[in-house]
C-alpha cells in the first residue's frame, strides 16, 4: 500500500516537471498535471480500500420508526380481572377471543409466582413479553378505512381481509439504559382508535391511568424494573432487528421460536434422507 502511494506521488511530481518543460502537453501547467496525478492516486486508493462514507453533520440518522418518548406506562396481564383502572377483563384480547387459553393460563403478575420472566405454574404458549397500544386495525372482521393508509407496513404484512397486521408486531421499550422487546398483542389502554398517536405525532389522550399510552406485561415490567405506573419510551422495530434476549425464548407467535422450529424440521428431514 505504501509503495502504491509513493508511486502515485512520484508520478505526480515527475509529470509536473515534464509539463513545465513541454508546452505541447495536454496539461498546460504543473498545477493541472498535479490535479491529474491526485486523481490517479484516488482511483488507486479506491481499488485497494473499501469506500467509507463519513457523515458531514453531527445530526443522528433518523430511525425508520421514531421513538415515542416519556409515555406513561402501566402493567396489564393475560387473565387480568376487570377493575376500576381496567374496565374490561383480559380473558380475551382485541385479536384473540380466547387469549387466556392461547397463552396457556393466567399470567400472574405476583413476583412470587414468576421465575425467569414466566409463570412458575406453566410454560406460556405465547411470548410472555407482550404489550398493548391504543389502536386496532380491524373492526367487525374488516380493516378500518384508514388502516391501509396509516400503517407503514400494511402492504408488506397483509395476508388477507380482516387479518390484523398489527398483532405480533415487535416493539422496543426503553427505561433508562435498559431496552426490552415485546410483541403487540392487545389494544389499549382504554382506546382502540388513536392512530394519530400510535403512528403519528400526537400524545396519548387523557385517561384514568394518568394519560397512559402503553400497557406492558409482567415480563417487561420485571426486565425493566418498572413500577405499576411508570414512564418509558417505545418504538416499532422489525423482527430481524430484535437482539438476543429472553423475549426470544417462548411463544407460538414468536418469530424466533417458529424460525428455530423450521430449522429443526429441515435438519431432521436432511438427517432422515441421509440415512436412507
Amino acid at each position: 500500500m505504501k509503495r502504491l502511494l509513493a508511486f502515485c506521488l512520484t508520478l505526480g511530481m515527475a509529470g509536473a516537471a515534464k509539463a513545465d518543460e513541454q508546452s505541447t502537453s495536454p496539461y498546460a501547467t504543473a498545477a493541472d498535471f498535479a490535479k491529474y496525478a491526485m486523481k490517479l492516486r484516488e482511483q488507486a486508493l479506491l481499488k485497494v480500500e473499501p469506500q467509507v462514507f463519513v457523515p458531514t453533520s453531527s445530526r443522528p440518522i433518523t430511525p425508520r420508526y421514531p421513538w415515542k418518548t416519556k409515555v406513561v406506562t402501566t402493567v396489564f396481564w393475560v387473565g387480568e380481572q376487570a377493575s376500576g383502572n381496567n374496565p374490561v377483563p383480559n380473558f380475551r384480547s382485541s385479536w384473540d377471543a380466547n387469549w387466556t387459553g392461547s397463552y396457556g393460563g393466567f399470567d400472574s403478575p405476583d413476583p412470587s409466582a414468576r421465575r425467569n420472566y414466566i409463570p412458575v405454574a406453566f410454560i406460556p404458549h405465547l411470548n410472555p413479553f407482550y404489550c398493548a397500544l391504543p389502536y386496532n386495525d380491524v373492526t367487525h372482521g374488516q380493516f378500518k378505512p384508514e388502516a391501509a393508509l396509516i400503517i407503514p407496513w400494511f402492504k408488506q404484512a397483509y395476508t388477507g381481509p380482516g387479518q390484523s397486521v398489527c398483532q405480533h408486531r415487535w416493539v422496543a421499550i426503553r427505561k433508562g439504559n435498559r431496552t426490552c422487546y415485546a410483541q403487540w398483542e392487545d389494544c389499549g389502554p382504554f382506546r382502540t382508535d388513536h392512530f394519530q398517536y400510535v403512528f403519528g405525532n400526537e400524545r396519548p389522550k387523557p385517561n384514568l391511568n394518568q394519560g397512559a399510552g402503553l400497557d406492558v406485561s409482567p415480563a417487561v415490567r420485571d426486565y425493566l424494573g418498572l413500577a405499576p405506573t411508570d414512564v418509558t419510551d417505545w418504538q416499532f422495530v422489525e423482527w430481524r432487528e430484535v437482539p438476543p434476549g429472553p423475549w426470544r425464548n417462548y411463544g407460538d407467535n414468536n418469530h424466533f421460536v417458529t424460525a428455530h422450529r423450521q430449522l429443526e424440521q429441515q435438519l431432521a428431514k436432511q438427517t432422515a434422507a441421509a440415512k436412507k
